[in-house]
């Protein structure tokens, strides 16, 4: 069995900016922090050189084949627009999501991590707390990218159909989802949930950069 590759994760926003060699170490310094900005890289020298020069060229950012980061640059793509994204470390696992700026990677909301969740679950999630939001800004035509074509059907659909398993360890989680699933039922919205082509633009702008 081969040995998975480590990762080192800088964190440039967090309770303690800096680059650490495990998920847990950079857990502790982004859970509940506000606006906090990481991403994960392979190499020590690439996490180093990134926390030197910040986060504008890597959050929200395109890498190319070689591992450097370019800027999303494709004019197919609606810029001024939301991306939102899930991350689950197991499945099920600590979950969480957020929503992003697409032309800039600035965070606009981030909830979690939540116990016993799964990634679609938050990606659901994510795209609900986008569409309840543009409606309290009266923004009923601002686009919102997802890479989840499971989540964008449940959305569609006005029901989250996961399998997950209800544990007293997620109760706060199916509280959400029902929450979410009302508000689908008990409002009409007409913004644009557009799918992120992540085979021709690379990763989505709101990625947890774990992969």
């Amino acid at each position: 069995m081969s040995k998975k590759k480590p990762k080192y994760y800088v964190v440039w926003v967090g309770a303690k900016p800096g680059v650490y060699s495990d998920w847990e170490s950079c857990k502790a310094q982004i859970t509940a922090f506000p606006g906090a900005k990481y991403k994960s890289f392979s190499n020590r020298a690439e996490a180093l050189t990134a926390f030197s020069q910040g986060p504008g060229s890597f959050i929200g950012a395109n890498k190319s084949t070689k591992g450097n980061a370019s800027r999303i640059s494709s004019s197919k793509i609606i810029q001024n627009s939301i991306s939102v994204d899930a991350a689950c470390s197991g499945n099920p696992g600590l979950m969480e999501y957020q929503g992003v700026k697409t032309d800039t990677g600035e965070q606009i909301f981030h909830r979690g991590p939540y116990a016993d969740g799964t990634n679609n679950v938050g990606e659901f999630l994510a795209l609900v707390h986008a569409l309840a939001l543009l409606q309290r800004k009266n923004m009923p035509n601002f686009p919102i990218y997802s890479d989840s074509k499971t989540a964008m059907a449940w959305v569609r659909k006005r029901k989250c159909n996961s399998k997950l398993a209800r544990t007293p360890r997620n109760e706060d989680l199916f509280d959400m989802i029902h929450k979410a699933e009302l508000w689908l039922h008990n409002n009409t919205f007409t913004n644009p949930i557009l799918k992120w082509e992540t085979d021709s633009w690379g990763e989505i702008p709101a990625d947890f950069g774990r992969k």
